[in-house]
């Protein structure tokens, strides 16, 4: 049965164009090398199509049965076959190779065929992503984006137990080192030897291309700075955002924040993400024209968005990152006392930008969402930040993905949303059951509103919780959508000189 497993993944690689087929024999023996067997019969295979998923389950569940893997848990069981499909992926240089011949034709080629093998190798794991609870929400602010991230593996308590008793490595720094490629991973870093990466140049400098392995939209996209240096928000970033989008146009580009609350979960090394989508803040029109003196080759203005959005775009992107440099050192260093936004405490600096670049047919737009990161005894996870009363949905930091319209939930939210429809059809105690205490006071609001049914729940909650979500980006907002914040907005507005 085993030779038979062995022989359907061959194959796959095959169909899928990661080896030839002069390739076959090397391939069956570098696998049965991997997986400690030293004899193997050519089977007889049908013609069905392959599922990679569950012939890498069956390769896997017999290696921990003759006990090739330390522990059957999902660390191990993902270090091990990331190794088999490790031993079946292309060198970097044929990938790069093909996806410079494929740029040379058209982009969109070469990032279609570059995203489908990332797919093809198991580095994005289809069967995983699959998992995810995905639903669109009608808000006041268009349609958003909800995903419930099921694609991330749990916790395994085995390997947290082992990494204790692990040396402290440097190597790679950290998981968006170029060093990661190819690497075969240890219980507390995942492997990697199926992990191809891009070369490209951006701004003049060497930067690198690949895909996020949890891609939360279409063609997730990471692009990431050479050398192992923190993320910085500065004139040369809204340079390399915009060089990137000359680049690949049918892509957009946006950068985390550069401090913490307001910024990503890797903030130690400088990257952006961008992809093949459209996201509801890039939908969003322009509310109210602003002017800057000096540049009237740029159309910007105010985006009807619940954060604060500065929206540029011109025919030039150097134009852009020069007025974009001004409104950054002009954001840096702005407080206002009536408004509650302090650019700095105690020497300890609050006001950045998230800044996201697209194309508009042959002009360059560039939104600059301004954040501010203070602290406060009333919000002590951060002023502009999801107040406590909304973290039994998003308590984590909001970052460039949720600052465009897509909220990324926790996996606990799968069980407890289910639960609570159950209750609320039923008519019981939500307070009573510790998966739905923390939800029970918004529960109970909304459905007053409505006559729940087994049939409607489910939409009903959606949509709730995507009014939530578009609280959320309230909070976020530096300014709010009233009089006085659009006042205070306009008054930072002509700051910038």
């Amino acid at each position: 049965m085993i030779d038979k497993a062995v022989a359907k993944l061959v194959r796959y690689a095959e169909q899928a164009g990661l080896i030839a087929p002069e390739d076959h024999v090397w391939a069956v023996n570098t696998l049965l090398e991997a997986l400690r067997l030293d004899s193997y019969e050519e089977p007889v295979l049908e013609e069905d199509a392959i599922d990679l998923a569950a012939v890498l389950k069956e390769l896997t569940d017999d290696a921990c049965v003759r006990g090739v893997l330390e522990h059957d848990s999902i660390v191990y069981r993902d270090l091990f076959d990331t190794a088999l499909m490790g031993r079946l992926t292309p060198p970097p240089r044929e990938v790069v190779a093909h996806f410079r011949a494929l740029y040379a034709e058209d982009p969109v080629r070469a990032t279609d065929w570059y995203y489908r093998f990332s797919q093809d190798t198991n580095y994005i794991r289809r069967d995983r992503i699959a998992k995810d609870v995905q639903w669109k929400a009608e808000t006041a602010y268009g349609e958003i984006d909800i995903t419930i991230n099921l694609s991330k593996p749990e916790k395994d308590p085995k390997a947290i137990a082992a990494a204790r008793d692990l040396p402290a490595a440097a190597y790679p720094k950290c998981q968006l080192c170029v060093e990661n490629e190819g690497y075969a991973g240890r219980i507390n870093h995942p492997a990697r030897q199926n992990h191809r990466v891009v070369p490209i140049e951006i701004n003049g400098s060497p930067w690198f291309l690949q895909y996020s392995p949890y891609v939360y939209y279409n063609e997730h996209c990471i692009c990431f700075n050479r050398t192992h240096t923190p993320m910085k928000i500065d004139r040369a970033c809204f340079a390399k955002l915009l060089d990137f989008v000359r680049q690949f146009p049918h892509y957009f580009v946006g950068s985390n924040a550069d401090l913490p609350i307001v910024g990503g979960s890797i903030l130690a090394h400088d990257h952006f993400q961008g992809g093949h989508y459209t996201f509801a803040m890039a939908k969003a029109p322009v509310e109210t024209v602003l002017a800057f003196p000096g540049f009237d080759d740029v159309q910007a203005g105010i985006v009807r968005w619940p954060m604060s959005v500065i929206r540029l775009r011109g025919a030039e992107p150097a134009r852009l990152t020069e007025l974009a440099d001004r409104i950054l050192t002009a954001w840096r260093g702005y407080s206002d006392a009536e408004a509650m936004i302090w650019a700095q405490t105690d020497g300890v600096p609050h006001n950045t930008i998230t800044p996201i670049a697209r194309r508009r047919g042959s002009d360059y737009e560039l939104d600059l969402v301004l954040r501010n990161n203070l602290t406060t005894k009333e919000h002590p996870l951060g002023l502009y930040h999801p107040h406590a009363e909304l973290h039994h949905i998003k308590k984590e930091n909001i970052g460039l993905i949720e600052v465009m319209g897509l909220a990324v939930l926790p996996a606990r939210l799968k069980t407890e949303l289910a639960v609570l429809g159950e209750k609320l059809v039923r008519g019981e105690d939500l307070r009573a059951d510790p998966l739905t205490a923390p939800h029970a006071d918004w529960a109970e609001e909304f459905a007053a509103r409505y006559t729940i049914t087994a049939e409607n729940v489910t939409g009903i909650i959606r949509k709730e919780v995507g009014c939530v979500f578009a609280t959320v980006l309230e909070h976020a907002g530096v300014y709010k959508r009233t009089e006085a914040g659009k006042a205070a907005f306009l008054r930072f507005i002509e700051s910038v000189k």
